[in-house]
């Protein structure tokens, strides 16, 4: 393992994130504060009670997923997007690191990100409204896991795409949409039971519920799918990835 090259590409990607502190950190802070404003403390002081859960502290956990999902694609796959765009990635196809190292370096970099701004954005809710942490060690768990998993997902969205445009797209009209549908404002038990059925075929209703169970001990679907789900997830990117290091798949042409 050359741990001075995933060493190398882990700080230079991170000093990247800090070199634009406004972008990468400062903006989703400031973007969920505006939804803990609006939905947490004026929406939610005239709405009941979730699961026995206030509901401006009910949808912390769901606001908390959105913008870790969206920044770990959005790191990743622009970190990686950037030497193809470059021309830098024959260097470091080139140079003696397996792509192993590589995916370590790149998606550790953007999980690293990720994991801070979710603890940014759990200090800031704090301003806004009151709740707990009944299970600490898994909520840390479920945060980690889901920032390696997107960040693994946005690597491959980076590999793909073949304009800046393309990054956007998988983030904007799937993964946003498949968020809000999956629970973040919301449980998905107060739906129909067919929308119920339906629900449970969107693989972030899985994360959110798995983390909210963390905070509150209430999920919508049991600990035990939530994080092999989130597993699943996982190790279908890793093949993918893996498949594409092998074949070369839009890095060698």
């Amino acid at each position: 393992m050359n741990l001075y090259a995933i060493r190398a590409i882990y700080f230079f990607e991170m000093a990247r994130a800090f070199r634009t502190l406004m972008q990468s950190i400062a903006s989703p802070v400031l973007s969920t504060s505006l939804y803990f404003v609006v939905f947490g403390a004026a929406i939610g002081s005239r709405m009941g009670d979730i699961d026995g859960v206030s509901y401006g502290a009910f949808i912390v956990p769901g606001l908390v997923m959105l913008s870790i999902l969206n920044e770990s694609i959005s790191n990743a796959s622009f970190g990686i997007y950037m030497p193809k765009w470059s021309g830098t990635i024959y260097e470091l196809l080139s140079a003696p690191v397996s792509f192993v190292e590589v995916v370590i370096g790149y998606v550790g970099a953007a999980a690293s990100k990720s994991v801070i701004l979710g603890a940014l954005i759990l200090a800031t809710a704090r301003l806004f409204v009151e709740f707990q942490i009944a299970h600490p060690l898994w909520m840390i768990l479920f945060l980690v896991l889901t920032s390696v998993t997107f960040s693994l997902f946005g690597f491959l969205i980076g590999i793909w795409a073949d304009g800046f445009e393309k990054l956007q797209i998988v983030p904007m009209l799937i993964v946003t949409p498949l968020t809000f549908l999956g629970g973040s404002f919301y449980s998905i038990n107060m739906l129909p039971p067919v929308w119920q059925t339906v629900s449970l075929f969107n693989p972030v209703v899985y994360l959110i519920s798995g983390f909210r169970w963390s905070f509150y001990g209430v999920a919508d679907v049991s600990l035990a799918l939530s994080l092999g789900m989130t597993l699943l997830f996982m190790l279908a990117c890793l093949a993918a990835v893996w498949w594409i290091f092998k074949t070369g798949y839009r890095l060698k042409t």
